[in-house]
């Protein structure tokens, strides 16, 4: 009872967060019609009565509610996305009130327009920062009870404490096995997890265990559905795509299927994503221009050897293209990593495991500032433009690590390679070349519109912090 309290506290508080954001957002849009737009559009009307706009945060409200946003967990990420989402659709029906009710005239659309962009900007950073404060004060927090102790129960505690935004807290993990797991200590007793879920004030219970027959599990699953709030089941599957998938019911049947949809058959979407690294790259090509010349003068000064490094990368469809970068190394690269390789065998077995140096002896003074702020890449900006890369998208493999990727080709290589990528902004770098593989098939499996615009997000986040790959 005191959990559902806590619970329920959290939703309330964050509710007033949310009223509180959406007024200081809208008096933000007023001193911005008010003060900033007349500057550059000529002949605007007054802004006056700004009372009678508030009736539009009742909309908000309601649809914010109708979008799960105070029912549902969701990661950072997601709910960012289902935000910006429910913004829409809130504008949406304003100006559809507004002409069925024939009192447009009355409203500015200039204004409303604007408060819609200011909101998009604003709104999702102000609510994560409210759930953070209220998180902090251990409210809307759901404890979380792990049944199983198996590989995938691994990776949902890591899930867990990576993704802080969806409140879980780790109650504890119980099986019929004794042992620990992540420094979680596993309790024993899988016959007494409804006394468990009582004492422990459990909210959600999430199923790994992977060692249990079909009857067991439905057994399981019957026998706590209705003692916690919510009970997630993980299947025994990896590798497939997640993203977009739904969940099919044939009730006569009592039978459920998890619909996998193929993101990349639609024509449009794929359109939409090369039009948009047309136009941004043409954006982008024209504000970096100087820095590229300051880049391409200091190689030239401090090195004398070409500004300009072009070398074979597989692209789409497997086939071969120059992709451009900032020479970061010296002339004569290729044979002193031959050296390297003889002599030091601490420096093969790092070659062999990561294809990279971490202390590499062959890139130059500049070369090591480039490679850290990742601005050796920034060439690759004419590889998009002609059409054989993506601003997002799979690492543009060499092609002598076709034996490693071949038998992955025919995924990897359905979207043009990227200049930045999720292996990227992972924040896993030391992982081994087999989880790069690994990720960039993710990409392509989970591939939308969405996903390549959190990539870029967290990209400039990372150049920012000088998180570079190297």
């Amino acid at each position: 009872m005191l959990s559902k309290i806590r619970i329920y506290a959290g939703y309330l508080l964050l509710f007033i967060f949310d009223i509180i954001s959406l007024f200081l957002i809208f008096f933000l849009s007023v001193y911005t019609r008010t003060h900033i737009l007349p500057f550059f559009i000529k002949d605007l009307p007054v802004f006056e009565n700004t009372f009678k706009y508030f009736w539009i945060f009742i909309i908000f409200l309601v649809v914010f509610l109708y979008e799960g946003l105070y029912t549902k967990s969701f990661s950072l990420w997601d709910e960012i996305k289902t935000e910006i989402k429910a913004i829409l659709i809130s504008f949406v029906l304003i100006f559809f009130i507004l002409f069925i009710t024939k009192k447009g005239y009355e409203y500015s659309r200039v204004f409303l327009i604007s408060y819609f962009f200011v909101l998009i900007i604003f709104f999702p950073f102000l609510r994560m920062i409210a759930k953070r404060i209220i998180y902090s004060l251990n409210l809307m927090t759901r404890r979380v009870l792990i049944v199983g102790c198996s590989k995938n129960s691994e990776q949902v505690i890591k899930a867990i404490k990576n993704e802080k935004n969806l409140g879980y807290t780790i109650a504890g993990i119980i099986d019929d096995k004794k042992g620990n797991i992540c420094g979680y200590k596993i309790h024993t007793g899988l016959d007494q997890i409804e006394r468990y879920i009582k004492f422990s004030h459990i909210n959600d219970v999430i199923i790994t265990k992977d060692d249990l027959s079909k009857e067991e599990t439905e057994k399981l699953i019957n026998k706590i559905q209705h003692k916690v709030s919510n009970t997630i089941y993980i299947p025994d599957i990896a590798g497939i795509a997640v993203s977009g998938t739904d969940i099919k019911y044939f009730f006569q049947e009592q039978l459920i299927g998890i619909e996998i949809k193929n993101n990349l058959s639609n024509p449009l979407t794929y359109l939409t994503k090369r039009v948009i690294d047309y136009i941004l790259s043409l954006i982008i090509f024209i504000l970096i221009i100087p820095f590229m010349i300051l880049i391409a003068i200091l190689i030239k000064l401090l090195d004398k050897g070409p500004v300009i490094y072009s070398h074979k990368r597989i692209g789409k469809n497997a086939k071969e293209f120059n992709c451009y970068k900032f020479r970061t190394m010296y002339v004569d690269a290729d044979k002193k990593l031959k050296e390297i390789l003889e002599k030091d065998p601490q420096k093969k077995r790092e070659w062999e495991t990561y294809w990279k140096l971490k202390d590499d002896p062959r890139v130059t003074k500049i070369g090591k500032f480039l490679r850290k702020t990742s601005l050796d890449e920034l060439p690759q900006i004419f590889n998009v433009l002609k059409g054989e890369m993506s601003l997002v998208g799979p690492r543009p493999y060499l092609p002598r690590e076709w034996n490693y990727i071949k038998d992955e080709s025919s995924i990897i290589h359905a979207l043009p390679p990227g200049i930045t990528g999720l292996w990227q902004v992972s924040g896993r770098n030391n992982e081994d070349y087999n989880y790069r593989i690994m990720m960039d098939c993710w990409y392509v499996k989970n591939w939308n519109l969405w996903l390549d615009i959190v990539i870029l997000i967290k990209t400039i986040r990372a150049v920012i912090k000088r998180e570079g790959a190297c």
